[in-house]
Order: structure tokens, then C-alpha cells, then sequence
């Protein structure tokens, strides 16, 4: 059945065919009522073959019309005609990623922000529940005003849930991005699948070339089932080593040893596109990786107020090559002083050194070193009394615990860090224990360790939604925000999968990032595409703020002001802007959106809390 320029299909004019796929036909049309073109989608007429497909099309069509994402194209509504099922999406003026690719070669910062909006979208969809099945260029939308849209989601589901005939021949039509197990025809499809097509497209922007094709399809078809992958660097040597190890994980024809999700995959691409091509620092600045947050070290101290960073810096080596190192200051005094005359000396086998020195200055050496040592001791008689105070936190977590083993320690430090891994080897279950040990270590001042610390809790499988919930809470309490944030985000994913989040769960959650994302390591442990999967304007707060205070402020205010364009009303972003002015000495903007923000009834105690803040800096 085809349909003519002008023919009204119910409140939809045809204004002309946009093209044609193995699974449907797509027209461009005008809605009338709303004053807007749109995209209709007219499913193959073979799909009626199957008597169940029009009630498993609504189904479908239901649950992906959900999707709301600034990269996933939105569907508007789903209905049949005489009989034909369509869809209505939102009318894309641009062209497809395959269009684009057919003229050649997209710029290195384009591959960039493809790889970060379809990652979005798919990490997004993922979180959801919702496969895309068919990831490809044809599917990913290149729009006039810049932006980028991943089409067609459930369209797959909906053809290959049923009976119909169409399934193998729609397969067949685009054999060069299908998984091993969707080609075997696997029933249990995960993630990996779609992390699979995306390795490919990835592949073909890197490489230059798909990794199979063929004369048929059954060929390409079969090579991705058991084929080894063409080695990317022996079909294109510019491509870096870093990123072939990121193609040779996401395209393993096992889906175990693919990338655990897509946030994971998107990140280790980027940071392995950006080390290839050094030039993105600056056009990949509203994208940050986690190579740009360990690229400068240089705002990594910790505060009792502010959560420790958790990026391992290494000590550089000293010589002629490095200026400006931070040494220790140990090392920084003995450089700095005078430097007595220096006689090489033989012990072990090992030359020493030994400096000479006046004897008659031995006599105040000694009484140097003797003066130390009192202090020494006075000082430690007096860690040793206090004690008992700088472990009542912990002893708090731990009951079972005796104080008979805290006054064994030297430090409050070192007797929380053992007494927390006492009660786990005594109560290996009790999650409790991984969070005094954590946060021992946040006292201690070892992110590292504390890092290790939430990361063994999250893969014992022991802590659930409501753990997580409350151990964020309790960073909190402490102002350590990157680690409340992380688990109020285990916490969120664990309960997307039953409903919709709690308002509490999504204030506290919404608190944490906030103000997590004024730590530069933030991109670590809070990357921008889970918190896209939770909830889209958090993230693009998160981004904004990130941009603001470690790229450029510039930019980071364009972000917040694209936000702020299509959700006027949002809370957070009102008290971003309070936060902005302020810190660019705007007084009259700032005290104007503080205003809009207490007029705001969707304003929560924590925003109000932070804008009130900020305005008792105000001239």
C-alpha cells in the first residue's frame, strides 16, 4: 500500500516518502492542529502475517514512547491505518550518520560527540529496560542544529518477538553490525548485544571500514559468528593502540568479556580517542573524560568538608626534564638548605654517602635529636589519651568491638582502620562493616583505600537498595559528597528497576551529585552517563558545573542556559545560577534567580539551604 502527496492519513497530511527499509517506510508529514511537521513510520505490510503483531506493536510501542532523552528521537503517538501500523516521531531536519559517512570521513571531534550522544541514549534506554537491537549509521540521526538523535529504538523488538516471516530477511538486511548471539538467534539478548553493533560503528568511524563484509550476507553473517576480528591497526596503522584494545573488548565474540555496560565501553573510548588525538583537549571540553580529570592534579587537596579525592597521583621523577613538580617537603628542605661538603662512604657493597661536619657543632646535634625525642613522646602520651574520642564513630558502627583493643593503638586512625577489619573477618556478612572501613579510610585521608573499600561492598553482592541508601546518608552527614553520591546512585539504579525513584531518594541523590561535581575527580566516580540513566537534567547540572569551575566558565553558563530554556522552572538549575553570578560578581542576576528560586514551590530545603549561602557573600 502506498500513499500519495497530500492523501490524509487520520490528522497527519503526507507530504512526501523520506525513504524506505527493510522493516518500513518513512514519510514526512503536517499535523495541522499543532503546527508541526513529522515523521510517520509505516511498519511493513509482511508483520500482519502474524495474528498477534498489532496487539505486541501497541505493547511495544508503549513502553518505547517512554524514552524521554535529548538523543533519543521522541515518538509522539502509534495507531494503525486501514489497518497498517505506524508510529509518529518528531521530524529530524539533517541526515543519517550513513549519509554523512558516504561523503567521508567525520572530523576526530565529531567521532566524539557521536560515541558520547548514542552512548547517552543507549545507557539511558539500558537502565530502562529497553533494548535497541539494531544499532547502526542509518539509525543515528546527524540534525542541522547540531545535534545528535538515536532512531528506531524497540522497531527490532517489535519485528523479532513474533512469528512473522520478516524476522530473518529484516536481519539479513543489515548483517554487517548483528552480534554473534543475535545472528545464532539467541533468545536471551542482554545489553551486550547493543554493546556489540556499537563496537562496530565504532570500528567503521575509527578503522574507516566495517570489520566483515561480503558478497552475502550469510558470509557476514557467519565471520561475526566465528571470524576473528581484523586486527584495526594492521587495516588502518593511524589507529592507536589504546583504541584498538577498546574495539578488541567491545567486539569479543563472547558477550561476557565485553564491556559490563555502555557507560563503561563509552568511557574507555574516549579517554583512549582523546591520549590518540591530543589536539580534543579544547573541542571536547562539554564532554569531559576521565583522561581531562586526571590530567591536572593540581586541585586534589582534602578538606574535612570536602569529599577525598580518589585519583592515584604518582610522585614524578626528579630530574632535569620536570619543572614544577610538587616534591615532598622533606625532599624540598634538604634542597634547599645549605649543603654540607658530602665524602662517598662503602657499606654492604652499596656506596653512601656521609657529610662532614665541624666537631665542635656535634655537641648541639645531639641536643637537637634529645629535644625531639621529649617531644616525641610528650606527644605521643597525648594521641594515646584522646583516643577513645577519635573512635567513637566507628565504635558506634562496630558494638561488638571492646575498647580493650582501642587502647592497644597508637593513632585514632590506624585503631579505626583495625578495628573495622576486625568486625568484617568476624561479620563477613554484615555490610556494616565495609562502611566503617570506609570511612575510616575517609578519615585517614586514603581515597584509595576507601575507594576499594565501597568498591568490594558493591561487588559482595551484600549491601541492597536500602543499604546503599542509608550509607549515602551517612556520607553526607560527614560532607563526604563523592561517596554519598555514589551510593545514592547504587541505590537509584537498584531501584529504577521496580518503579519510579522516592522523592527522598531522589532529593538526596540530587544533593549529592550537586555538590559532588565541585570535585574535579567527580568524572570518576560519577560519570555523566549513569546519572543521564537516572535522570537527564541532573546530569546535564553535573556537566555544566563541571565545565564551569574546571573548563570554561563560558561554557559551563551556554549549558546551563540551554537547560534552563527548556525546563524554566527547574529548581537546580535556578540555584546553579545564583551560584554563577555570584561567582562572576553578577549581583543583579544572582539575586534575582536566588528570588526565582524561593518563589519556586518545587524548591527543596537543601537548595534553599545552598542559595541562602551563597547570597550571604553577595555585596
Amino acid at each position: 500500500m502506498s500513499f500519495t502527496v497530500g492523501e490524509m492519513v487520520g490528522p497527519y497530511r503526507i507530504i512526501g516518502q523520506l525513504g524506505q527499509g527493510g522493516m518500513a517506510t518513512v514519510f514526512k508529514a503536517y499535523h495541522a492542529a499543532l503546527d508541526r511537521y513529522v515523521a510517520i513510520k509505516f511498519l511493513h505490510p509482511a508483520f500482519l502475517e502474524d495474528p498477534s503483531f498489532l496487539t505486541r506493536f501497541q505493547r511495544e510501542a508503549r513502553l518505547v514512547a517512554k524514552l524521554e532523552h535529548p538523543n533519543i528521537v521522541p515518538i509522539y503517538d502509534y495507531t494503525e491505518h486501514e489497518g497498517r501500523p505506524y508510529l509518529v516521531m518528531k521530524f529530524i531536519e539533517g541526515e543519517t550518520l550513513k549519509a554523512t559517512l558516504s561523503r567521508g570521513p567525520i572530523s576526530k571531534e565529531e567521532v566524539a560527540r557521536v560515541v558520547d550522544s548514542v552512548g547517552t541514549a543507549l545507557a539511558y534506554a539500558h537502565k530502562r529496560g529497553i533494548l535497541h537491537r539494531d544499532i547502526k549509521p542509518s539509525n543515528v540521526l546527524m540534525a542541522t542544529d547540531g545535534q545528535i538523535y538515536l532512531s528506531d529504538f524497540g522497531l527490532a523488538r517489535i519485528a523479532q518477538s513474533g512469528e512473522s516471516t520478516l524476522t530473518s530477511d529484516m536481519i539479513l538486511g543489515t548483517p554487517q553490525y548483528i552480534s554473534p548471539e543475535q545472528a545464532l538467534g539467541k533468545k536471551d539478548l542482554d545489553e551486550g548485544t547493543d554493546i556489540y553493533s556499537f563496537g562496530v560503528m565504532l570500528y567503521e568511524l575509527t578503522v574507516g571500514k566495517v570489520p566483515f563484509s561480503a558478497d552475502t550476507p550469510f558470509s557476514v553473517i557467519h565471520d561475526h559468528i566465528f571470524s576473528p576480528l581484523p586486527m584495526p591497526r594492521h587495516v588502518n596503522p593511524n589507529v592507536s593502540e589504546a583504541v584498538e584494545r577498546v574495539l578488541l573488548k567491545a567486539l569479543a565474540k563472547d558477550r561476557r568479556d565485553r564491556y559490563k555496560d555502555v557507560h563503561a565501553m563509552v568511557d574507555a573510548f574516549q579517554i583512549a580517542w582523546k591520549e590518540g588525538n591530543p589536539q580534543l583537549s579544547e573541542t571536547m571540553a562539554t564532554q569531559p573524560t576521565q583522561a581531562e580529570a586526571t590530567s591536572d592534579t593540581s586541585d586534589l587537596s582534602i578538606t574535612p568538608k570536602e569529599a577525598p579525592t580518589m585519583i592515584p597521583v604518582p610522585i614524578p621523577e626528579v630530574n632535569s626534564a620536570v619543572s614544577g613538580a610538587t616534591l615532598p617537603s622533606a625532599t624540598v628542605q634538604a634542597r634547599e638548605a645549605p649543603q654540607p661538603v658530602v665524602q662517598p662512604q662503602e657499606s654492604n657493597g652499596q656506596v653512601q654517602t656521609q657529610t662532614v661536619k665541624p666537631k665542635a657543632k656535634l655537641g648541639w646535634l645531639w641536643l637537637a635529636v634529645a629535644i625531639i625525642l621529649i617531644i616525641g613522646v610528650l606527644v605521643t602520651l597525648f594521641a594515646i589519651r584522646s583516643i577513645h574520642k577519635q573512635v567513637s564513630s566507628i565504635s558506634s558502627l562496630i558494638p561488638t568491638v571492646t575498647q580493650t583493643f582501642v587502647t592497644t593503638q597508637t593513632t585514632g586512625t590506624v585503631s579505626e582502620i583495625s578495628m573495622a577489619k576486625q568486625y568484617m573477618a568476624a561479620n563477613p556478612e554484615d555490610p556494616q562493616g565495609y562502611l566503617a572501613l570506609a570511612m575510616a579510610y575517609v578519615d585517614a585521608n586514603m581515597p584509595e583505600a576507601a575507594h576499594e573499600a565501597i568498591t568490594n561492598l558493591e561487588n559482595s553482592g551484600k549491601a541492597d537498595e536500602t543499604t546503599d541508601w542509608d550509607f549515602g546518608r551517612q556520607f553526607a552527614d560527614k560532607n563526604a559528597w563523592l561517596f554519598a553520591a555514589r551510593l545514592d546512585l547504587d541505590a537509584a539504579e537498584m531501584h529504577l528497576k521496580t518503579g519510579p525513584l522516592p522523592n527522598d531518594l531522589q532529593d538526596q541523590l540530587q544533593e549529592a551529585v550537586y555538590k559532588a561535581y565541585r570535585n574535579r575527580v567527580a568524572l570518576i566516580y560519577l560519570p555523566i552517563l549513569r546519572l543521564s540513566a537516572i535522570d537527564v537534567s541532573m546530569a546535564t547540572i553535573a556537566k555544566s558545573r563541571y565545565e564551569f569551575y574546571f573548563g570554561d566558565q563560558l561554557n559551563g553558563q551556554k549549558i546551563l542556559d540551554q537547560l534552563n530554556l527548556k525546563k524554566p522552572n527547574f529548581p537546580e538549575g535556578q540555584l546553579l545560577q545564583v551560584e554563577y553570578s555570584a561567582k562572576v560578581g553578577d549581583t543583579t542576576r544572582a539575586r534575582q534567580a536566588l528570588k526565582d528560586l524561593e518563589n519556586n514551590p518545587a524548591a527543596t530545603e537543601w537548595m534553599l539551604t545552598e542559595a541562602k549561602s551563597i547570597e550571604g557573600t553577595l555585596p
